[in-house]
This record gives structure tokens, C-alpha cells and sequence, in this order.
């Protein structure tokens, strides 16, 4: 994806690991962040619906034309290996993952294509996935000539660009890399300001929408990260890597563990898949960061799986027993 990097160095931003960052971002309600640290992979055939429905977690054998989903791949032992978005275009379908996981879930996802009519490859280099964010996003699209979702986990599409909605407020442009600044610069125009990933990392925080990276893969069923609240698990369909584990989790009754929004103080040294701790659990772990962003104040809000009855008492410290105090946030869904 040259051209699309190479414009956004000449726009000033810089790139280290899948992270962008451009410097003096505005304060603005509406952004549009360049995407960088997801990837995308697309099954194409006339078998992808059943081979991926095998798969994943969710319904893909019922997924909609213009439908979106959010989906998990998981390990035999029902622990999240991906957090996926998912839906159908031509004769297949497109997924969103995490960048750094990618090039190793095509191999695994690969071997098991089989016999099946399918062809499974990486479009990271050949598409731009850019978020747009705030209030107005909607308005934005709009105005800079994008199609714009109707309704929740819905996907539009003109001119060979898609436009994914996440909720009201987020929505996800999938773009040929070689149209990738015109259609920034658009948005830009239309009043959504460029900013960097911790932008988009916010928003899926305060979202309630986890992403399952390379530092946290196997470590949740994903019950822990809310899956089943947020539409990512059918109960209904047939067998899947780790449905025994992920049915018996939901059918034991309440969950243990819980995915939380949680806010850290300035200067705490964390990433995604510190531990938490809180004083009922000693120096046992009670939980770990999923994802973590830093406000412009340089405190943090995080994204944290923890033992309910210790988000229940309230005491949370981050990386040690003694470690900073973490404060409970509320999620835009209640927690069953």
C-alpha cells in the first residue's frame, strides 16, 4: 500500500508498527483515522458461506446482502484466536482483523479449506480502511460522496467503495488503496479531521468493541469479551471450533469473568494484556487490558476482562497488587 502510505508521510504522519500518529491533531468531535493496524483477508467461491460458517462463531450461512457481523475464530478450547467483522461481497465474503494476527490466521484459516471452492487471500496491500468517528459521521460520509449504512452493523456500497456502520457513530470505509487520499482528503473537506489510531482505539473503546490483537490472543472465551451481548455468537448453529466450551460457558449461567471500560491515571505504564489485580485475589491475576488508548490529558480508558466480583467491590490495581488505581466507566449496553 505505497501510495497510501506515501501520501499520508507527505500529509506528516508517522507509521511504527501498524500505529499512526499525526502531529498537532485537532480537537475535533469527527475524525477520520487511517486504519492501519487492521487487515483484511477475503474468501471468494461458491463454498465460502459453509466453509466460514464452519469456522466462526457466528450464523454466516444467514448473514444478509447488505448485512455486517461481527464474528470470533477460536481455538479447540473455545479461547479467541480473532475478533472479526465480517460480510459478503461477489460470490464471498471480506473480513477485518487485527494487522499483526493476520498473516498467521491465513495459514491456519487456510488448512482448512479442504476440498471446499474457495480461495481465501490477503487484501491488506490492495485495500485502505479508514474510520470515521464523532457525531457527525454520518453527515460526513455524505457530504464527501459516500454511500451511508442504513441502520446497525450495516454495509453500503458505490463505486467500488464500501462503508461499513459499526453503531451511530463509527463507520468503516473500505477503499482501493489507489483512491485511498482522495477519498481522506473528501472526508477531510466534509469536516471529519485526520487523527491517528489511539482516535479509532477510543472509539471502539468507549464502543464497547474489542479487538483481539497478537498480546491477547487465547486468552478469552469470548463470553469474557462480551461477544454474546454485542451479536458476535449464535447459540443456534451447528458445530465450530470451541462451541462446546462457548455453549457451556453461556449455559453454566453467569459469566465470571466480564469485559469492563476502565480508566487509568497519567503515567501508567500499560498494554494490552497487563494483568489487573484487586485485593481478593492477592497476588493472583483478576484480569487483563484487552485494549488501551490515551486521552490528551495522558490518562488512559482501557478496554479490561476482569473477575465480576471484583468489579463488583471496585478496587482494581494495573500491572502489580500495588500498582495504579483503575476507575470502573459504563459501556453503551448493560451486562447480562
Amino acid at each position: 500500500m505505497t501510495a497510501w502510505t506515501d501520501f499520508l508521510a507527505n500529509q506528516g504522519a508517522t507509521l511504527d508498527n501498524g500505529i499512526i500518529s499525526f502531529p498537532n491533531e485537532a480537537a475535533a468531535e469527527t475524525l477520520a483515522v487511517p486504519l492501519t493496524h487492521l487487515g483484511m483477508l477475503q474468501s471468494v467461491g461458491p463454498d465460502s458461506a459453509p466453509y466460514l460458517h464452519n469456522l466462526f462463531s457466528n450464523d454466516v450461512n444467514k448473514l444478509g446482502e447488505a448485512e455486517l457481523q461481527l464474528n470470533s475464530f477460536n481455538s479447540p478450547k473455545g479461547r479467541m484466536l480473532a475478533s472479526i467483522l465480517l460480510w459478503r461481497e461477489g460470490e464471498g465474503h471480506d473480513l477485518i482483523i487485527s494487522a499483526d494476527i493476520l498473516p498467521a490466521l491465513h495459514k491456519k484459516l487456510s488448512m482448512y479449506i479442504l476440498r471446499s471452492k474457495v480461495k481465501l487471500g490477503d487484501l491488506s496491500a490492495e485495500r485502505a480502511l479508514i474510520g470515521v468517528t464523532g457525531p457527525r459521521a454520518a453527515a460526513a460520509l455524505q457530504q464527501a460522496g459516500l454511500p451511508v449504512p442504513e441502520g446497525l452493523r450495516s454495509v453500503a456500497a458505490a463505486k467500488g467503495i464500501q462503508v461499513l456502520s459499526l453503531d451511530a457513530n463509527n463507520y468503516v470505509v473500505v477503499v482501493g488503496a489507489e483512491q485511498a487520499a482522495s477519498v481522506f482528503g473528501s472526508l477531510d473537506t466534509a469536516g471529519a479531521a485526520p487523527a491517528g489510531t489511539h482516535a479509532w482505539q477510543l472509539a471502539m473503546i468507549r464502543a464497547g468493541l474489542p479487538l483481539v490483537t497478537l498480546a491477547t490472543q487465547e486468552e478469552f472465551v469470548a463470553q469474557m469479551l462480551n461477544y454474546e451481548l454485542i451479536g458476535g455468537v449464535s447459540f443456534k448453529k451447528g458445530c465450530y471450533p470451541g462451541q462446546e466450551i462457548v455453549a457451556r460457558t453461556q449455559h453454566l449461567g453467569k459469566v465470571k469473568k466480564r469485559m469492563y471500560r476502565i480508566a487509568l491515571p497519567a503515567g501508567c505504564s500499560a498494554a494490552a494484556g497487563t494483568d489487573l489485580y484487586s485485593p481478593a485475589f492477592g497476588d493472583q491475576s483478576a484480569g487483563k487490558l484487552v485494549n488501551i488508548a490515551r486521552l490528551s490529558d495522558g490518562s488512559f480508558e482501557a478496554l479490561a476482562v476482569l473477575q465480576t466480583s471484583c468489579a463488583e467491590a471496585g478496587e482494581i490495581h494495573v500491572g502489580a497488587p500495588d500498582g495504579p488505581p483503575a476507575d470502573l466507566l459504563g459501556l453503551p449496553y448493560a451486562l447480562a
